[in-house]
């Protein structure tokens, strides 16, 4: 059995086929290549004016989070599995040119015998002290409050997502339908510490977390928090590793379970910044989420090639699910961002002030790779190991 296979036969999808098939066919918006759709502005009747409204979560990190706040009592945790929730909707915005002036509204239902007022205040509060630390780099996110709901029967756990809307001129709106062949790609780094975190992000951020979760903790936690884990899915595919939640590593600043659980990086402050001085030399902008390394694929309109030939190293966590996992390589960089979170497509004049930009913030950035003519739309990844993974749209 391949890791793919176990990763969906855990529930869980890289591809999210069935998702992309049942929207086959319904209306992609005034800009059907941009990251997000983008609606015409019907509340102001505007013709120059543009709405977005997105939708994400926390996912089954969330999970995770209760389990380590059952082990050591903080309540930390759930600041971050806040800050998870936003962050998924506000960079996928910020890759269609919004970085300013978003209105949030969160939901969290919860198992009520689980989950307890202290925590519904933890991540209620995580919430502000996001928007608060956004403000403070000159982001403007509005909260809207949002909905708490009690559903025991149906949640096991708790589930915390959030949603945005935004409004923008159009001639403002990066759509990714201009990536095409002779452009270089920046990568932002999804580890390290920018000046903007209070420490160190493993990179993980907010997907895979399924696999991750199940490959590298022990199966001690699947007797001690049953509720953590589907219990449809054979036994045999859940807690499969051999780490404590509070297991610490040589060489690595946290333990095994903060690791995991380091809040999804934003890049907000630092794209406001780009795309105040290059916003019209930017083809593209792709939150490498949902898909990881392969996500480009879905904005390949033109017949292009994306080579990404000069990775930077892969971090520790991604390097250990590999390990715990047997993986293949080419299901790795298909399900999580491996160290590159947001790519930028543009010229190698402008690539080069980028670069200078992220670094301000201390967030390593690079010439990843660039694109070139093709018969078909399609990927080719230079594998740590040296392998060219090819890949298709």
């Amino acid at each position: 059995m391949t890791e793919q296979n176990k990763y969906n036969l855990r529930g869980a999808s890289s591809d999210k086929e069935d998702v992309h098939e049942a929207i086959k066919g319904l209306d992609k918006g005034l800009y059907p290549g941009a990251f997000c759709k983008v609606l015409p502005d019907v509340l102001s009747g505007d013709p120059n004016y543009a709405l977005i409204m997105h939708a994400d979560g926390a996912g089954t990190k969330s999970a995770l989070a209760y389990m380590y706040w059952m082990e050591t009592g903080s309540l930390e945790v759930w600041k971050g599995i806040a800050q998870d929730a936003l962050v998924m909707n506000t960079d996928d915005l910020l890759c269609i040119g919004v970085t300013d002036t978003m209105i949030c509204s969160s939901t969290i239902g919860r198992n009520k015998h689980r989950i307890p007022a202290e925590v519904i205040k933890a991540l209620i509060h995580g919430n502000e002290a996001f928007i608060q630390n956004m403000r403070e780099h000159g982001v403007n996110i509005i909260s809207s409050g949002g909905e708490t709901a009690d559903l025991g029967d149906v949640v096991r756990t708790v589930i915390v997502d959030s949603n945005l809307i935004a409004r923008i001129p159009r001639n403002q709106i990066i759509d990714n339908s201009n990536i095409k062949a002779g452009q270089v790609i920046v990568g932002l780094s999804s580890d390290g510490q920018a000046s903007y975190e209070d420490r160190y992000n493993s990179g993980l951020g907010s997907n895979g977390l399924t696999g991750a979760r199940h490959d590298l903790l022990s199966r001690t936690y699947l007797a001690k928090y049953p509720e953590t884990a589907s219990p449809e899915t054979d036994s045999g595919l859940l807690y499969s590793g051999h780490y404590l939640l509070t297991d610490r590593i040589e060489n690595q600043p946290l333990d095994i379970g903060s690791l995991l659980l380091s809040p999804t990086r934003t890049y907000l402050p630092v794209m406001r910044a780009v795309l105040h001085e290059y916003r019209h030399k930017i083809a593209g902008i792709v939150h490498s989420t949902g898909g990881g390394q392969t996500k480009c694929l879905h904005f390949l309109q033109h017949q292009t090639k994306v080579i990404k030939h000069n990775l930077p190293e892969i971090p520790w966590i991604f390097q250990e699910i590999q390990r715990a996992s047997g993986m293949l390589e080419s299901d790795m960089y298909k399900t999580y961002n491996m160290g590159i979170r947001l790519e930028i497509y543009t010229d190698q004049a402008t690539a080069e002030d980028i670069i200078q930009i992220a670094e301000s913030f201390n967030i390593h950035a690079q010439v990843i790779g660039y694109t070139e003519p093709s018969q078909q739309a399609s990927l080719e990844i230079l594998s740590a190991s040296g392998n060219r993974l090819q890949y298709t749209a």
